[in-house]
């Protein structure tokens, strides 16, 4: 907290500023994408901060930098989404989990975890099917099984107990589970049927996802064995 607390605060601030200016949904422009999109051009700070040989020597964390990267072009297209652009910002946010399940890795595999995942992502597709018409009955359902995967590729790192925890496969883990439902909030209200309070429960979820999965990036995701070495050496 008191090395990586003080590099957050420009995302804490720049995510006070949305809440406080509220700006309508209604009326998209560029300074309400702007005013969106600014938490995560922080945590692109967030993640710069530590360096570029940082960035350049730990491939997961690259890959975390670009999600954000994607993530705020997704935010963007979102702003207009009732002009045409929702499926824009649908498939920049898949690219971004593709990049967030890469930088997670396939190790350890955790089939457990992975069947749990599956069957709540279809869970959350079933429910969402008989609101879906046209492509996107098909987009969704990529989309759902993209989000779930990632999930599952971060959660399956996390260990509670024994000598091999670290703080920041809790943060992948916990921002995978915020994302999947800031997502599935998206999919109720615009498909399904209003969701009270559904812009704070959307925005809320989301930035604290986005922090969190940032904050993974802190550590590189080595097989536990290199990282018992590195901390030796």
């Amino acid at each position: 907290v008191k090395s990586e607390g003080p590099k957050l605060v420009p995302f804490f601030k720049a995510t006070c500023v949305y809440f406080v200016l509220w700006l309508p949904s209604s009326s998209p422009s560029w300074v309400s994408a702007l005013i969106k999109c600014l938490p995560i051009f922080c945590l692109w700070l967030f993640l710069l901060a530590h360096g570029l040989g940082f960035l350049l020597t730990h491939p997961s964390a690259t890959r975390i930098f670009v999600g954000l990267v994607f993530s705020a072009i997704g935010d963007a297209f979102l702003i207009w989404q009732d002009q045409g652009y929702f499926v824009h910002g649908l498939l920049m946010f898949a690219v971004t989990h593709m990049l967030y399940a890469s930088a997670f890795g396939m190790r350890p595999l955790a089939l457990r975890t992975g069947l749990v995942m599956a069957v709540l992502s279809g869970l959350c597709y079933a429910l969402l099917y008989p609101c879906l018409s046209g492509a996107f009955t098909y987009l969704v359902g990529v989309y759902v099984a993209l989000i779930g995967f990632m999930g599952w590729r971060a959660i399956a790192g996390l260990r509670l107990a024994g000598a091999d925890w670290r703080w920041t496969e809790l943060a992948a883990g916990s921002g995978a589970l915020f994302f999947i439902i800031s997502d599935m909030t998206i999919a109720l209200n615009k498909f399904c049927f209003p969701v009270p309070y559904s812009r704070a429960v959307i925005m809320s979820t989301y930035y604290a996802a986005q922090m969190l999965i940032a904050l993974s990036a802190v550590e590189s995701r080595e097989p536990v064995e290199d990282y018992r070495l590195s901390k030796a050496n």
